[in-house]
């Protein structure tokens, strides 16, 4: 059951469904949504996929931890999705664990990821073998997710508003 008082927190691999769960339980819990990529690409000025080209991974990862830090300060309670790759920074599981949160792990085999963002041109770590990439992203954040956890809901398979209830229960 989600606490009234506690951020709900969507983490998972690109392409799990993130932002897609996270406007559908925002609306369903009447809280705002902060969907940590747009929030990165208004504060810069510039798409993720321009960040990335111009600036570097290190650059945008450094923008995405302070949009965390950010959301998760928020007194309001919120539904908050972040980027797949939030978990890589120890800094950030670290904030994570210690907010108001109930952080929900939308996990999905990259063969399904594959499939659904195939055809999307927003992906800049997916330039080169995205297959092979996708599976070395699940084999290396798995752990990572997990850890910081508190539910994880699989999405191979089901529909949005399956695991939307499943958030939900």
């Amino acid at each position: 059951m989600i606490d009234a008082r506690e951020h709900v927190v969507l983490v998972g691999l690109m392409g799990s469904g993130k932002s897609t769960i996270g406007r559908i339980l925002a609306d369903r819990l009447q809280r705002p949504l902060l969907d940590t990529d747009a929030l990165i690409e208004q504060r810069a000025g510039r798409t993720v996929r321009e960040i990335f080209a111009s600036d570097g991974e290190v650059a945008f990862r450094d923008l995405e931890a302070a949009v965390l830090v950010e959301a998760l300060a928020g007194d309001e309670p919120a539904v908050v999705a972040t980027g797949g790759g939030v978990v890589l920074r120890p800094e950030n599981r670290a904030a994570l664990g210690a907010a108001r949160a109930r952080v929900v792990w939308l996990c999905a085999e990259p063969s399904t990821l594959l499939e659904r963002i195939r055809h999307a041109g927003d992906r800049p770590l997916l330039d080169h073998d995205p297959e092979a990439t996708l599976q070395r992203m699940a084999d290396e954040r798995a752990p990572l997710y997990r850890d910081v956890a508190d539910l994880v809901v699989r999405v191979d398979g089901r529909s949005t508003l399956d695991v939307v209830e499943a958030v939900l229960r």
